[in-house]
């Protein structure tokens, strides 16, 4: 085996496929990169028992073959060396990578322990891959951490016809994005559309989401026991957890809630500011009023508050109390000037939602990216 390929592209491509090496293995050979080259292209491929990565780019080819090495070790190598063209090639029990005078030689690893890379399933449509990344973005601050829960770790990915929905609770806070995606046509031939519910891991598809960039056309595929991701040359798949995440749709009525609505960028700033004080879980108060709101933290000695224009209908007055943490998640999550909170009360439901000065208020279409945040208690 030998090619040569410019330092950028390979490790970039290293970095790519070395994303889903586990950091501990008890089978050494899953921290290895697979690396084969043929034909002007050169594909690296890892994985472990959750995922797996594949990339293919152009490279000169010398001599076909592959190669196993440690793909951590190998990317500390890219990354060091010259930016110039690098020439690798398989040297009995090594692999040689040499550019403008730097040589390095990395043990082989053995083929035979190393499990086949799992299929790509089948491809269900494409969705615009910056707004995917996005959408998950926003729902993933949501995701619990706690692995007791593995289902709440995930993020529910659900399909129905155009509509894609992506969603996450950790049982104190659910966030719900929805945005459009195209259906391959040979999979609704009956017209009726592509229907799937399933959880992906929200670390795992936050890595996959931002690892493709801001162009093109994601191709997503599910069967029953895996997701796959593919896009110019890059493919991966990750193993669904098991499992169903509870509908929003009952929490996610607000019927005769309290509405008020003030700029997002001094809101974020002003409780970066008052949650200074607020130590040890202590919430953070928000008391609407017309036209204003008062943000309080602290307790005895240790206090701050501020207060921002706000407007607030349907009511005098209302109080309401958040984690600093979790308010902070939500605010961060939205891009819009302004934020919206539909209130049921002292620790109750809260909708937060963004909103842009002229749009209709009155649209009775759910907005495509919601958080809904207790105060108190869990969601569920």
């Amino acid at each position: 085996m030998e090619f040569r390929i410019e330092r950028t592209a390979l490790t970039d491509a290293v970095a790519w496929a070395a994303r889903v090496l586990p950091t501990r293995s008890p089978v050494p050979v899953l921290g290895g990169l697979l690396l084969e080259a043929a034909d002007g292209r050169l594909s690296i491929s890892g994985l472990d028992y959750e995922a797996s990565a594949r990339i293919e780019v152009a490279a000169e080819t010398v001599r076909a073959g592959k190669v196993l090495v440690m793909g951590r070790r190998l990317l500390d190598v890219c990354r060091v060396l010259p930016e110039k063209v690098v020439e690798c090639a398989v040297e009995g029990s090594r692999f040689s990578l040499t550019s403008d005078g730097a040589r390095f030689g990395l043990s082989v690893l053995p083929f035979d322990d190393y499990p086949a890379l799992p299929p790509l399933p089948a491809v269900l449509g494409e969705v615009d891959a910056e707004e995917f990344a996005a959408a998950v973005a926003h729902v993933a601050v949501a995701a619990g951490r706690d692995d007791a829960l593995p289902t709440l770790t995930g993020i529910r990915l659900a399909l129905d016809g155009d509509t894609m929905t992506l969603a996450a609770t950790d049982r104190y806070r659910f966030a719900v994005r929805t945005l459009a995606w195209k259906p391959d046509a040979d999979r609704d031939r009956d017209g009726d559309g592509v229907a799937a519910d399933v959880v992906v891991s929200a670390r795992r598809l936050t890595e996959i989401a931002r690892s493709f960039g801001p162009g093109g056309l994601v191709r997503l595929a599910l069967d029953g026991g895996s997701a796959g991701f593919e896009l110019a040359g890059m493919r991966t798949t990750v193993r669904l957890l098991d499992g169903r995440l509870p509908r929003h749709d009952k929490l996610f009525t607000m019927t005769g809630a309290v509405t008020a609505e003030t700029d997002r960028a001094p809101l974020v700033e002003a409780v970066k500011r008052v949650a200074v004080v607020a130590e040890g879980g202590s919430p953070l108060h928000l008391t609407f009023s017309e036209g204003s709101v008062l943000l309080q933290a602290g307790y005895e000695d240790d206090v701050a508050s501020q207060r921002l224009p706000a407007v607030l209908e349907g009511a005098e007055d209302i109080t309401v109390a958040f984690n600093p943490a979790y308010l902070m998640d939500a605010l961060g999550s939205f891009d819009a000037p302004v934020i919206r909170f539909e209130l049921m009360g002292p620790g109750q439901r809260a909708m937060v939602t963004g909103r842009t000065p002229g749009a209709d208020t009155t649209d009775p279409r759910p907005a495509t990216h919601q958080h809904l945040l207790m105060s108190a208690k869990p969601l569920l």
